[in-house]
């Protein structure tokens, strides 16, 4: 399937039937920067009858644990099922390469098998003649969930899976860049879940907003900027509602003295420019020391300029477009700023002459703190690489800012790799790798990359409450 091969309407997913809406808005192909498809724009009455829709399904859903691992496997099969229909849609509407789309099709079967299968046990904290006293986990209600547009799908089954198994309903919006694969994943769904159980709604702004404020949702699961994670928070802090909040980085990664430039030069690149750079967790920044900064940015170079930039729906492309022109704009400004202030785009720096939102992949060298590059989330195919004179140096430099959503530390001393690692201010931090996620494993981040996290028992936790069952015991 082409991108003009794609339908041309979409519908939303409402109490398990495709709704349309009155008004409609463009979806553009990054890699072409063409509109290829209407999305739905929810209007206030149908926001409402979704939510209501959730409300009314819980009542029954909550109950139904058994089901609930039934229903779950049946969906992944049935995203399975579908991976040759999504992935062309999340392509063109995302720009990332096929194979990539069709990787995170399947890695949302990956999420709702891992929670269908997990267990969530009763503790007893005592249990003797004086009495018995269980705790047990109980549902919260109806979430809403608002995902991005880098991985629109995997993002949404890291909330889809843990909340539906905790016996929670849903009303799950996309991004309005990539609204397509989102509806059509949620359409599919509704072939094996309840009415209700999940529903999906697409639209511009305020309709984000709309649903924080909201009085049916008991909880709110959002993964996007710090301003906007922000302003959730602030709106669910009204009604008490519960929020977890994935809120990006900017990852360092530091190269010890002992690293060889040339084996680790192919996982900090990939580690950086998966997904061109717009990736939450990549290494957004690379601290190199002194001896070994001319090796590294070389070997780093050599990777960006034998990356085949292009259309995701090509094959044999390695990286696609940036995904909408407002981040394009920004990816570009950052780079300009910082080689202004005397940086080095020694591959890369420019956009080239060509339709679409591309933008060549960047190694900036002689980059610093304080450059904005450097200091921010840039999402985006571009990498600083700064030099340091001494590790403590390095660790201060890593940890100066407001993000900790993870980083990295290379080393061909993995226990001396570990030491650096535990003093690094972040929720994860890998050794000799990066980007190496998993269900089963907890995500999520320190100061400003958010709060709560997502992934293995503790994300099904996220969407539960504590129950204390105290029962006394029998007297004569």
């Amino acid at each position: 399937m082409t991108s003009s091969e794609l339908p041309v309407n979409f519908a939303m997913t409402i109490d398990g039937a495709a709704v349309p809406a009155p008004q409609t808005f463009d979806v553009v192909n990054p890699a072409t920067g063409q509109v290829i498809a209407q999305a739905p724009d929810c209007a206030p009455d149908q926001l409402d009858a979704a939510m209501h829709s959730a409300q009314q399904a819980y009542q029954l859903w909550r109950h139904e644990k058994s089901a609930r691992r039934d229903l779950l496997l049946k969906a992944a099969d049935e995203v399975l099922a579908a991976v040759d229909e999504i992935a062309p849609i999340l392509t063109a509407e995302q720009g990332k390469p096929l194979a990539d789309a069709q990787m995170e099709v399947r890695s949302v079967a990956l999420w709702f098998r891992y929670y269908a299968n997990l267990e969530v046990p009763v503790e007893v904290i005592q249990d003797d003649a004086k009495a018995r006293i269980e705790v047990r986990r109980r549902s919260l209600g109806v979430v809403a969930a608002i995902t991005p547009w880098n991985f629109p799908l995997s993002l949404a089954a890291w909330k889809i899976a843990p909340a539906l198994r905790a016996g929670n309903t849903m009303v799950l919006k996309p991004s309005p860049y990539t609204p397509l694969a989102t509806l059509k994943m949620v359409e599919r769904l509704a072939r094996v879940l309840p009415p209700g159980v999940l529903n999906a709604v697409s639209g511009r702004d305020p309709l984000g907003a709309s649903m924080t404020q909201h009085p049916v949702p008991r909880k709110i699961s959002f993964t996007g900027s710090v301003t906007t994670g922000k302003r959730v928070a602030e709106a669910a802090a009204g009604d008490l509602k519960r929020v977890t909040l994935e809120l990006g980085g900017n990852d360092p990664a530091i190269v010890l003295d002992d690293a060889d430039p040339a084996r680790i030069a192919d996982g900090l690149f990939w580690s950086a420019f998966r997904n061109n750079g717009q990736v939450c967790s990549a290494i957004k920044r690379v601290y190199v020391p002194e001896a070994l900064y001319a090796d590294v940015v070389d070997a780093l170079a050599e990777k960006a300029r034998s990356a085949r930039v292009g259309d995701g729906a090509e094959p044999g492309t390695q990286l696609g477009p940036v995904n909408n022109e407002p981040q394009l704009t920004r990816v570009a400004g950052l780079v300009e700023e910082a080689v202004a202030r005397g940086a080095e785009a020694v591959t890369g720096g420019r956009a080239p002459d060509r339709p679409g939102y591309f933008y060549e992949p960047t190694i900036l060298a002689g980059a610093s703190d304080g450059m904005r590059v450097v200091d921010e989330e840039q999402f985006g195919p571009v990498l600083p690489v700064v030099p340091y004179h001494d590790v403590e140096e390095a660790i201060a430099r890593a940890n100066g800012t407001h993000f900790g959503l993870s980083g990295s530390v290379w080393s061909a001393d993995g226990d001396r790799a570990a030491e650096v690692a535990d003093r690094l201010e972040c929720g994860t931090v890998w050794i000799n790798t990066h980007l190496a996620l998993r269900p089963d494993q907890p995500f999520g981040g320190a100061k400003w990359s958010g709060l709560g996290v997502e992934n293995g028992p503790w994300g099904l936790y996220g969407f539960t409450e504590l129950k204390v069952v105290h029962r006394a015991g029998v007297t004569s």
